[in-house]
């Protein structure tokens, strides 16, 4: 059983940004952070299924794809990485590259990477705050410059780098075309509506993301039979013994918690292995406060813990 406020892990990269406001109060003033990942405060605890990150971008990412499961297991990893990404704000030319134009044979595809043009090949489009793209393991892609999205992932760093800009890392052709699927993307299923307060964003055999919106004042319960995530994306919210706000994260698994919601409402991504929406995971609670339930604007009084690494 558990309910805790998660650490953060930082992860400084050069594309990354100085100011992480309003999702954190981390300074990346001398040496600019790309990445947050969420992690449990207990750490002898099992490993997550999910890694949830904050990703900012100044410059674009490499093209890259992840492998399946299937594939993840044949050099030695548990699994293999599908995930999603949830746009929290963008540039207006904000752009992310999400399949190929057209399908390539192995052999082009293995040209295209030697050669650098799959940087042309690669189906880019603009996003704005709020999208959703769905990333299935096996999909080439690419993450562009000005964007701060949210990322929730099979836990796995497995990542096969296409082309890069000129940044002289090493690119991974033998395995990128071994598990890509270099074509353009398939439809997925859009976000549907579940309740009056819940949208399911994406729903996969490896999890479910959603979205949720409380009205100000309200209580509800959370029900977490499973590992289950919770980003503050807007507003504020005691979850459980802590007040919450805009870019702190709940991990709760086996467990339930109270939910109190603030004056301004709060809105959250709700992340949790399943492959589809837990009807019970949330449940209103009483009628709505006639107070503020103790929230305030400032964050909340109990400190980031962080870890700070390079990558």
């Amino acid at each position: 059983m558990a309910i805790e406020h998660a650490s953060v892990q930082v992860a400084r990269k050069p594309w990354g940004v100085a100011d992480l406001h309003p999702w954190s109060s981390i300074d990346g003033c001398n040496d600019p952070v790309g990445e947050l990942w969420f992690q449990r405060t207990d750490r002898s605890a099992t490993i997550p299924a999910l890694l949830l990150k904050l990703l900012f971008t100044s410059e674009p990412l490499s093209i890259q794809v992840h492998p399946d499961d299937a594939f993840a297991r044949t050099i030695g990893l548990p699994n293999g990485k599908t995930e999603a990404w949830y746009i929290l704000s963008a540039t207006p030319d904000a752009r992310v590259g999400l399949g190929l134009k057209r399908h390539l044979t192995p052999q082009e595809l293995r040209a295209a990477i030697r050669n650098g043009s799959i940087a042309s090949l690669v189906d880019w489009r603009s996003v704005k705050k709020g999208d959703l793209i769905f990333v299935p393991a096996g999909t080439i892609h690419a993450i562009g410059a000005g964007i701060v999205l949210a990322e929730i992932q099979q836990h796995s760093d497995a990542t096969f780098r296409l082309f890069d800009y000129g940044r002289k890392r090493e690119l991974h052709e033998d395995s990128a075309v071994a598990v890509s699927d270099a074509g353009p993307i398939q439809a997925h299923a859009g976000p549907r509506r579940l309740t009056a307060v819940r949208t399911a964003l994406v729903a996969s055999p490896h999890f479910v993301l959603e979205r949720v919106d409380l009205p100000a004042n309200s209580n509800w319960s959370l029900n977490a039979d499973r590992e289950t995530w919770i980003l503050v994306i807007e507003g504020q919210a005691r979850i459980g013994p802590t007040n919450m706000t805009v870019g702190e994260v709940v991990f709760a698994e086996a467990d339930r918690a109270g939910i109190d919601v603030g004056p301004d409402g709060m809105s959250a991504l709700l992340a949790y292995p399943a492959p589809d929406p837990v009807v019970p995971l949330l449940e209103e609670r009483g009628e709505h406060m006639s107070k503020s339930a103790g929230m305030s604007a400032a964050r909340s009084s109990k400190p980031e813990q962080i870890v700070a690494v390079r990558t």
